[in-house]
């Protein structure tokens, strides 16, 4: 009991507990090496999928050692407002739009924005 006192600790600070008894999860090290030569060590579980990429601090993707880059994943290019004006209207609508507002314009009914 005397190896264990209190006397001249701050209680809440450091933690009387010990590590014995205490078996910790199998780990394995993933290795991921950066395209701007940084290299990431980081712990996994023996149980867990460990990513194939993985963010490096630089902002770049690195890639697991000794694992090819997965295929890039097919996407819908973005819609853009251009795109979106066609699905309402044919562009013979929206020439005589133009034209209609370029009349009222030239006429002074309308101002000019900024």
């Amino acid at each position: 009991m005397a190896n264990r006192s209190l006397r001249g600790m701050r209680i809440g600070s450091q933690s009387m507990e010990t590590e014995e008894g205490v078996d910790f999860a199998p780990r394995l090290q993933a290795h991921y090496d950066c395209p701007n030569g940084h290299t990431i060590i980081l712990p996994f579980s023996v149980e867990a999928d460990v990513p194939v990429v993985w963010e490096c601090r630089c902002g770049a993707e690195a890639l697991l050692r000794d694992a090819s880059k997965p295929e890039a994943k097919a996407t819908k290019p973005p819609r853009t407002h251009w795109d979106m004006l066609l699905e309402r209207r044919t562009i013979g609508e929206l020439e005589e739009l133009l034209d209609e507002r370029l009349d009222l314009l030239r006429a002074g009914k309308l101002r000019r924005s900024a």
